[in-house]
């Protein structure tokens, strides 16, 4: 496919129209804004940049719709242009680029915790607080922690869609990225392996706690983790996007494109707020001053 470079970014040329597709050097999959056409750009999904897995799309640009419909529904201060026609039809479906980590934790933590008793007699009334030591000690295996891959992707987005069903993986192939939007990861698994290691730990560390009960408190004296054995696997996972500006602040909802599982945050219109306000206040007024002439 003839390509131009241009100051970082590449400018494709469109096999249905002719016409210049502009994109960054991490595009994998867009569309011709002439004539619409998907395009593939295979040089970015080849060698070490080609992916080993994909979850397609289970929902549709009609459903990932509806839900966003449904996410505005009753949201009486979201300011008109998010919720009009033009803006909810705008959704994108993107592939993003995730690594997927397997690894081992060993762990030994040691915790304190106190368990505390109370009686009486017919003098007294007693306190008795019994303080442990408790050890937890043993091995965790992990499977398909994912972390995103895209400097574009906030993380915190991309954590809360989550869990995909990865018994829904299969090989990639560039056939499932038609009709779709998809960028090549550009955080590199060195980059991204401290996440993992992060979010190991943690569930180490809440596996762990699980097994302590009986105790009115409970805290982690020292805690021991060593993550090994890891490997990640380039994958390539389903969500639908849909970001707008407003008073200088981005605003974006998110989909899980498997799922259905959606995240969002939403502005408040400032004008709406104030006449809610002045009307609730005009109400209460009105009715003081029923209650006052009765």
């Amino acid at each position: 496919q003839e390509e131009i470079q241009l100051n970082g970014m590449k400018v494709h040329i469109c096999q249905s129209c002719g016409g210049e597709i502009i994109g960054d050097e991490n595009s994998v999959a867009t569309e011709c804004v002439y004539c619409g056409s998907p395009t593939i750009l295979t040089e970015n999904i080849s060698g070490v940049n080609r992916p080993k897995y994909i979850i397609p799309f289970k929902m549709d640009k009609k459903t990932a719709k509806e839900r966003l419909k449904e996410f505005y529904k009753g949201k009486s201060l979201l300011p008109k242009e998010f919720s009009n026609k033009k803006h909810i039809d705008s959704i994108k479906g993107v592939y993003v680029p995730f690594w997927l980590f397997d690894c081992d934790a060993d762990a030994d933590i040691t915790y304190k915790a106190n368990r505390t008793h109370f009686w009486s007699d017919s003098n007294y009334d007693y306190t008795k607080t019994d303080h442990y030591m408790l050890k937890r000690k043993g091995k965790l295996s992990f499977e398909k922690i994912p972390v995103d891959a895209s400097s574009k992707m906030d993380d915190a987005y991309m954590d809360s869609i989550e869990p995909f069903n990865y018994k829904q993986l299969v090989e990639f192939s560039e056939k499932y990225l038609s009709g779709y939007y998809a960028d090549k990861y550009d955080v590199s698994l060195d980059a991204s392996a401290p996440r993992a290691n992060e979010r190991v730990k943690r569930s180490t560390e809440d596996r762990f706690r699980d097994t302590v009960h009986g105790y009115e408190s409970v805290f982690a004296e020292s805690s021991r983790i060593n993550v090994k054995n890891g490997k990640a696997e380039y994958t390539m996972l389903p969500v639908w996007l849909l970001s707008k500006k407003y008073k200088d602040k981005i605003y974006t909802f998110a989909m899980n494109g498997q799922t259905g599982k959606i995240v969002g945050e939403l502005p408040i219109d400032k004008s709406k707020a104030f006449k809610y306000l002045f009307g609730i206040t005009a109400a209460v007024f009105a009715v003081l001053q029923i209650f006052v002439w009765i």
